[in-house]
């Protein structure tokens, strides 16, 4: 999709519910000493600025990561994460999940990111070449097929697409399916939004039939402002880590009570 710019959207809670779980997962990873593989096939810019007109225009970080600071401690690699970038780039500053991997793996990890918008994709090369990783301005599907089974063949995927395309929910299932079947041990993470209508309902039904014992977590939340249509956010996870459902729960609990303090 040549037109979503995540800048719009970034840092909202979505973000914050599939950051938080992305940062967990990958530092879990990286504590057992053996190199991985990440890929992501919607990587965006890499790096944001929550000052600029475009995320000030919608207020989802507003709505978003500002009202959730304290919902990790000073020790989870999101708030590591979040501390360095903000360090280094401004207290505006937000890492885009390619950025958050890119500061958590090591140099002998691999990561390879694609991303087809020309403006986002100059960007996402500015932020993460220093990084070692490898750019691809491709189509995401496409690249996570023909890298799949990578090397080193321990690692994940993150599959996030905009969804502003209706193929996308007819598409998706076939694409982790496929994925799996490459990669039987790789970790495949699917976002996506919950929107009114449930337009997720057919695509989860077909995910859950071809990959039964695949997790599932999702969680709901205010929209961020009226006539907003995402109400929540959701992951679909392949041989997910050991701990990832604990950590969900917790994370959970906070969208919880933010629902129960919604005016």
């Amino acid at each position: 999709m040549l037109s979503y710019q995540h800048i719009y959207h970034a840092a909202n809670l979505a973000d914050v519910h599939k950051h938080g779980l992305l940062s967990w997962m990958l530092a879990y990873l990286t504590a057992k000493d053996k190199p991985l593989t990440y890929i992501e096939s919607h990587a965006g810019r890499g790096l944001y600025d929550l000052g600029s007109p475009e995320a000030i225009k919608t207020g989802e970080a507003a709505a978003g990561i500002d009202r959730t600071a304290g919902w990790f401690p000073p020790d989870h690699p999101y708030t590591t994460t979040l501390t360095r970038v903000r360090a280094e780039h401004g207290p505006s500053a937000y890492p885009g999940s390619p950025l958050i991997a890119a500061l958590l793996l090591r140099l002998t990890d691999r990561i390879h990111l694609a991303e087809l918008h020309p403006r986002e994709y100059a960007a996402l090369d500015y932020a993460l070449s220093p990084y070692g990783a490898h750019i691809h301005q491709r189509d995401g599907a496409d690249l996570a097929l023909s890298l799949t089974p990578p090397e080193p063949r321990r690692g994940m995927v993150l599959i996030d697409p905009s969804y502003e395309i209706k193929d996308d929910y007819l598409t998706v299932p076939s694409l982790v399916a496929k994925l799996h079947r490459k990669w039987p041990v790789g970790i495949i993470t699917l976002w996506y939004p919950l929107l009114d209508g449930n337009p997720h309902a057919p695509m989860l039904r077909t995910l859950q039939a071809a990959v039964p014992d695949g997790f599932r977590h999702e969680v709901r939340f205010p929209p961020a402002r009226p006539g907003h249509r995402m109400q929540g956010s959701g992951l679909f996870i392949v041989n997910a880590p050991y701990g990832t459902e604990p950590e969900a729960a917790r994370l959970a609990t906070h969208f919880a009570k933010l629902n129960k303090a919604r005016p």
